[in-house]
């Protein structure tokens, strides 16, 4: 399998001819006026089995790139809608709207579904979000090898659950901003993190007993309604250090073969 990166949380596999992505996002208007030019790659094939969204903020969730990435008969893999009154609705109402007029195929997994598309065996696993919302993980296995993808979840006790299920974990991609969010809309505003910490991203990758883990979801900050961590990628490399996590970056647009990279 290779694996690669596609920017903040997004990320390619590619296994015997088929292609997978999650969270692929080129579309976004909070990412695109707040990251570097260079930060978020299009991923090299256009006609991928399978779009994996773990949650539907418009950073992770974006229908119009989907429709250039899907194959004809390709499907969109996704949490169930967020339910209740406008306000609730806020944060995910552009993402739904944009899978409502797409045409995009679409199959919405609840925790511990599991589905095979292609070479691909998926699960959905729990996850936790920050702004409540409907929100995914995901195990994708192929060839032998296991991935995780944790989206943006904040830390939650479900992660051993998860490795004894789903494991062994080869490469997880987690996020390392620990960003707390301050919006107009989530009122009165929380200071603890909406996102795993450097810190609780090495002891998630710990427990997962991942044999490499890949920092995603870093490197934005708009204070003061984003505020990420400073220095996130180096607090988590030291902190993995010290819990003996084998770390593995790559920049934006970079890939790796699986199988050398985990050494097997």
């Amino acid at each position: 399998m290779k694996i690669r990166r596609l920017g903040w949380a997004g990320v390619e596999l590619e296994f015997d001819g088929a292609t997978l992505v999650i969270d692929a996002v080129q579309d976004s208007e909070l990412l695109r006026s707040s990251l570097p030019e260079d930060a978020l790659t299009a991923p090299r094939q256009s006609n991928a089995a399978a779009a994996l969204v773990t949650h539907l903020h418009t950073d992770h969730a974006d229908p119009s790139a989907l429709r250039r990435v899907l194959a004809p008969d390709g499907i969109v893999l996704r949490p169930a809608p967020m339910v209740g009154t406008d306000a609730d609705l806020l944060w995910t109402a552009d993402a739904e709207k944009g899978f409502a007029t797409s045409g995009l195929s679409t199959q919405v997994m609840s925790e511990w579904d599991a589905i095979i598309v292609g070479p691909f065996e998926i699960t959905a696993v729990p996850a936790v979000d920050g702004l409540g919302d409907p929100q995914l993980n995901w195990v994708v296995s192929a060839g032998g090898h296991r991935i995780f993808h944790g989206g943006d979840t904040t830390f939650h006790g479900l992660w051993w659950l998860i490795a004894r299920r789903c494991g062994p974990i080869d490469v997880a991609f987690l996020p390392i901003n620990g960003a707390a969010v301050r919006l107009p809309h989530l009122r009165p505003a929380s200071p603890l993190p909406a996102v795993l910490t450097p810190e609780q991203a090495a002891t998630a990758g710990h427990i997962l007993g991942a044999r490499t883990v890949v920092p995603i979801h870093f490197g934005l900050d708009r204070p003061p309604y984003y505020v990420e961590v400073d220095d996130s990628l180096t607090k988590f490399q030291a902190a993995a250090g010290e819990l003996g996590v084998d770390v593995t970056v790559l920049a934006p647009g970079e890939s790796r073969e699986l199988a050398a990279l985990v050494g097997g």
